[in-house]
């Protein structure tokens, strides 16, 4: 089966990882030496922090090395590797490469990287940098493989979930150390503190659950995005992978199964 190495491994991209293990494709996973991942219980950037870690009975692990990636997926653990630039890639030559790092800019993927690039949201062109990009914004056309141009650009807004659009955000308010003082799956009110950064409180700015929370210790700026609550107040939505990440993933699936039939074929 191909080697398919993704660029994240925050929320969205776990999302992409699970639904492709499952179809029994081989993953590798980079990230960076302190991830920023709000939605941390259904994503593999834990491994970073922990060691290793599990998304819905997949488990992940650290790795080093060449090596060590080797012994992951022959013990069937998807391997994360703190490579921000992916580096790893001259070593692994995967097959296909996915860009989702969902920095709403394109950070250093292009078509030379693998037989097949795909783009995760805005950022990325199809044709020009990447054999194809992924919609990323909710609505009618979220996990839409788009052949030619590119994803919605940002708007800055967060998609509604539960009637909250905005108000669902947990954003810094100073400069400095994050510390949560509520957990992941706690219910909160309207004006709660949810958590401090350079020593000043958060607010809570809607009813609901705490659905993701920064790591505590990173150092974050003013605005940052920190925090998650979820109004529907469904606690397995806490710790289970969001229907964006797997309507998302459901379009990468698309993607590299059908450039089979020559979808993608390149002309350069």
């Amino acid at each position: 089966m191909e080697v398919i190495l993704i660029k994240g491994a925050g929320d969205i991209a776990s999302g992409i990882a699970y639904r492709l293990k499952k179809c029994g494709y081989r993953i590798i996973m980079t990230e960076t030496a302190v991830p920023t991942t709000v939605r941390r219980t259904v994503a593999f950037s834990g491994a970073v922090y922990e060691g290793s870690c599990s998304v819905e009975g997949i488990r992940a692990e650290l790795c080093k090395n060449i090596e060590e990636i080797e012994n992951c997926i022959e013990r069937d653990v998807i391997p994360v590797i703190v490579d921000e630039k992916a580096e790893i890639i001259g070593e692994v030559s995967p097959d296909v490469v996915v860009d989702a790092i969902l920095a709403k800019k394109n950070l250093g993927t292009d078509r030379s990287l693998a037989p097949f690039v795909i783009g995760v949201g805005p950022g990325f062109t199809a044709g020009v940098d990447c054999d194809c990009v992924i919609e990323t914004k909710r609505g009618h056309y979220l996990g839409r493989v788009i052949e030619k141009g590119s994803a919605i650009p940002n708007t800055g807004v967060p998609g509604e979930i539960g009637g909250y659009s905005i108000e669902r955000i947990i954003r810094a308010e100073a400069e400095g150390v994050f510390v949560p003082r509520k957990s992941i799956g706690d219910e909160v009110r309207e004006g709660d503190v949810v958590a401090e950064s350079g020593g000043k409180k958060i607010r809570a700015r809607m009813p609901g659950l705490i659905r993701g929370m920064l790591q505590e210790g990173v150092i974050v700026t003013p605005g940052m995005k920190c925090g998650d609550i979820d109004a529907r107040c469904e606690y397995e939505y806490c710790f289970e992978i969001s229907d964006k990440a797997l309507a998302v993933a459901g379009g990468v699936l698309e993607a590299v199964v059908s450039r089979r039939s020559g979808r993608f074929e390149r002309n350069d």
